[in-house]
């Protein structure tokens, strides 16, 4: 596994030249298109020269063991390749893990769409919950955050969100997100206390550039309509709504959050060609269903990958079994925690399965 690290070192230290020259400096798009590939590699490199650092010494130890006869000597010399064999069992592990193929899209900005499942207004409240969610990790992160489309409810619900994300690493954070999110709580409507359950799908879509997928203009149909809902007299006097259809697929999109025609055009484009990138990508995985609504279910109780339950305090992430009694922090967006250990989970799997079928989630 570790025959590409040399390549990989001369690589990284190519690159840490080529950054430092003036012509490179010059060139904005060449000077960012480096230091990326750079930012890339320097986890990998410094997990080699830890790992080859610790290599050496254990090396140094077991050489100096065999030329002394002195017990106490041997002694401390034993103890020194003791902690140097953890140390290099260590970084080995961690070069495996980082060495790991990486998601095609972990690189990319997401399409994430929320929607109400089962459990009538409670659901479009509980979702309008996990957008509030979403909308915190997304700040707390640096990354910007676009409201493309949403449904309201009466009560303030949501009955559907479709967002746009941006920034570095976002869909290698969020990829756990995906699925059926169900909350355990008495609604403010519940005049006996009694604790409803609902749900809410969510789906975490790697947004798909124009040359990952290209997309025939006859096969659209373009509606335009006026805007509703919230915005003033702008959205009630302005045919400024987008409606796009995917003749083949029968795929609909919609947007009217912008304030232009062409606006609106380029934001549902966007959210179809990452939803058929996304059903495209399903179809090529025999153990995932041909459509999208794969990484969703239909939103019933049983399809859970996550339930929040308020009475205890309590969220348990089904797929780890991992359990965390701090629902406040993680509904105002604090995710991180979960996150990471489900993706510390994704990558064990991948050490023990290499070869075989992936999990049930994206890793």
């Amino acid at each position: 596994m570790f025959e590409q690290m040399p390549a990989i070192s001369n690589r990284y230290e190519e690159l840490s030249i080529r950054l430092s020259q003036p012509e490179t400096v010059a060139d904005s798009r060449l000077f960012c298109q480096l230091m990326k590939e750079y930012r890339e590699l320097t986890p990998l490199v410094e997990a080699y020269r830890a790992y080859a650092t610790a290599q050496d010494h254990l090396n140094q130890a077991l050489s100096l063991l065999g030329e002394t006869s002195d017990p106490d000597f041997k002694s401390i010399i034993q103890q020194e390749i003791c902690e140097n064999r953890q140390t290099t069992a260590h970084w080995e592990q961690e070069l495996k893990l980082l060495l790991l193929p990486k998601d095609a899209g972990d690189g990319k900005n997401v399409i994430l769409e929320i929607r109400a499942g089962a459990g009538g207004e409670e659901a479009a409240l509980f979702a309008h919950s996990l957008l509030r969610m979403y909308t915190m990790y997304a700040q707390d992160k640096g990354w910007t955050m676009d409201i493309l489309s949403m449904n309201e409810t009466e009560l303030g619900g949501i009955k559907e969100a479709v967002c746009s994300i941006d920034g570095e690493n976002v869909f290698n954070r969020l990829k756990f997100e995906s699925g059926v999110h169900r909350v355990q709580r008495v609604p403010e409507t519940e005049t006996q206390g009694r604790v409803h359950t609902s749900t809410a799908t969510v789906s975490v879509m790697p947004q798909a550039d124009e040359v990952d997928l290209v997309i025939d203009s006859k096969d659209l149909r373009i509606d335009v309509f006026r805007s509703s809902g919230a915005g003033g007299q702008h959205v009630n006097k302005t045919s400024s709504a987008i409606r796009i259809t995917h003749l083949p697929t029968g795929m609909v999109v919609e947007c009217q959050n912008e304030r232009s025609q062409f606006q609106n055009k380029d934001k549902a484009m966007e959210i179809l060609r990452s939803r058929l990138l996304a059903q495209k990508q399903a179809e090529q995985q025999s153990q995932i269903n041909a459509t999208r609504s794969s990484q969703v279910g239909s939103g019933d109780r049983s399809e859970k990958i996550r339930t929040y339950n308020f009475p205890q305090d309590r969220m348990t992430d089904h797929r780890i079994g991992l359990t965390m009694h701090n629902l406040d922090s993680i509904l105002d967006g604090r995710l991180d925690p979960i996150i990471d250990q489900l993706a510390t989970h994704a990558q064990q799997e991948k050490l023990r399965n290499a070869g075989q079928t992936t999990p049930s989630y994206p890793v």
